[in-house]
């Protein structure tokens, strides 16, 4: 059965609830704040964007979540 698929609208937490290892890529792209009590509350793109990440950057890393996400 294949998993639900990640997108930039879902929680942080709910990321890594759904798929642990995607941690390992928000950090590679200077997400530290999985760990945050934002995190339960604050969507991927807007957690991204707080950190200055762009659009492109934010769908690169989904993109990249998705892939380890099977």
């Amino acid at each position: 059965m294949k998993k639900e698929a990640i997108t930039k609208e879902m929680t942080i937490e709910s990321i890594i609830d759904k798929c642990p290892d995607a941690a390992e890529i928000m950090f590679s792209y200077g997400l530290h704040c999985i760990g945050c009590h934002v995190a339960a509350s604050e969507s991927l793109e807007d957690g991204a964007k707080a950190h200055g990440l762009t659009d492109k950057q934010i769908n690169e890393m989904v993109k990249e979540i998705n892939k380890i996400n099977k």
